[in-house]
């Protein structure tokens, strides 16, 4: 399992703790896109420029979320700026990625050598409403598949805020927020999109959002609060509440776009859905296999007789049946390491229960493992 990473207090302070505990994944994370960055162009110092133009927008989002990161930033021995390319990494990897390496590919990894930065579509996602659940409570699901090598910079941050909501988020060390629930029962899912508009302009970087997501109450509440927001990267958020309302959150630099499935089950992968937004779709890398994953997925909710159960969206999540780019990816060695992607891990939660059920390698080879919001991880 994940190491879980506890962090309370005021918001500089649970950077700090955040970044002392998870010091060693933190520093895999920053070698980890170093070598994503180079492959697409960018060496490590212009990656760090990159994330410093998100520091005003994190802090005009909420000025405790930019503590936090600075806090991380002091607690780990890092640049803030290193910090916020972490946590902006949706927003500075090009629309093309993953695609083919950039010419300069090899001179960058030089570079960064030199600098002594070592070398080194994601993610189908489903929602099923309480009246369909063998539990009698929302669940939400994800296979979040992405480079392989990253699994082990991944952690489980507990996040109690005074005040404010805690929350349990499996997410890469160093950033504030990917896949989670929060105490009142509402949770998130990330689908990377890529529109022809990314990168027009400054945004809002979606990890950052993730986080200020699971200060809502709802999904009426993260509608609202996003419906407000500037985004420079598109991305789903797919989310739910223990009342079991649910909704895609397509954005992208054009605005928000808000799906709600009429089916049991409300299914996501790495293209838009809205046709409003899916005209500004960016080509689609055959890697990411998203058009037949959605259709997998969908299938085999939509075929599924009676009410879902946990066992029932793990099997879902453990599909192999479309080798190795199935709902549940194993890495194709025919790919190039900067983008054989496979999936890093598993989540599916009971919203209800606020209970995490998370699968710590690609699924199909290892159980789920049931993380309660107010416990500790089983060894």
């Amino acid at each position: 399992m994940f190491p879980l990473i506890e962090i309370s207090g005021p918001a500089r302070e649970r950077g700090q703790q955040h970044g002392v505990q998870a010091k060693a994944r933190i520093e895999r994370s920053i070698t980890t896109y170093a070598r994503l960055f180079a492959y697409c162009g960018i060496d490590w110092q212009g990656a760090q420029r990159l994330g410093s133009a998100y520091r005003d927008l994190v802090g005009d989002l909420d000025p405790a979320l930019l503590a936090e990161i600075e806090g991380i930033a002091s607690g780990a021995g890092r640049h803030v700026d290193e910090i916020l390319a972490l946590n902006a990494r949706t927003e500075i990897l090009p629309p093309s990625y993953p695609g083919e390496a950039h010419p300069d590919q090899s001179g960058i990894s030089a570079a960064n050598a030199q600098q002594g930065m070592p070398d080194w579509g994601e993610c189908t996602a489903v929602a099923v409403k309480p009246a369909r659940s063998s539990t009698g409570t929302t669940l939400l699901a994800q296979n979040w598949d992405w480079i392989g090598a990253q699994r082990a910079a991944l952690v489980l941050l507990r996040v109690r805020s005074a005040g404010g909501a805690s929350c349990l988020t499996l997410t890469e060390a160093g950033m504030l927020a990917k896949i989670g629930l929060n105490s009142r029962g509402f949770g998130v899912c990330l689908n990377i999109l890529r529109s022809s508009d990314d990168g027009s302009h400054p945004g809002v970087p979606v990890h950052v959002l993730l986080r200020a997501l699971l200060e809502c109450d709802s999904v009426a509440d993260a509608v609202a609060f996003a419906s407000k927001l500037s985004f420079g990267a598109s991305s789903n958020v797919l989310c739910a509440d223990a009342a079991g309302d649910s909704a895609a959150l397509e954005f992208s630099p054009r605005g928000l776009e808000v799906l709600r499935g009429a089916d049991a089950a409300l299914c996501h992968t790495n293209h838009f859905l809205a046709p409003a937004a899916a005209r500004h779709q960016a080509s689609l890398a055959t890697s990411l296999s998203t058009l037949p994953r959605l259709a997998r997925i969908s299938a085999l909710t939509g075929a599924h007789q009676g009410k879902f159960s946990l066992a029932d969206l793990q099997g879902m999540l453990r599909d192999e049946s479309d080798g190795c780019l199935s709902i549940c990816r194993s890495p194709d060695p025919s790919f190039a390491p900067e983008v054989r992607l496979e999936t890093v891990a598993s989540v599916v939660m009971d919203l209800g229960e606020r209970v995490m059920h998370i699968a710590s390698d690609v699924p199909s080879r290892v159980d789920y493992v049931p993380v309660a919001l107010g416990e500790t991880v089983p060894a």
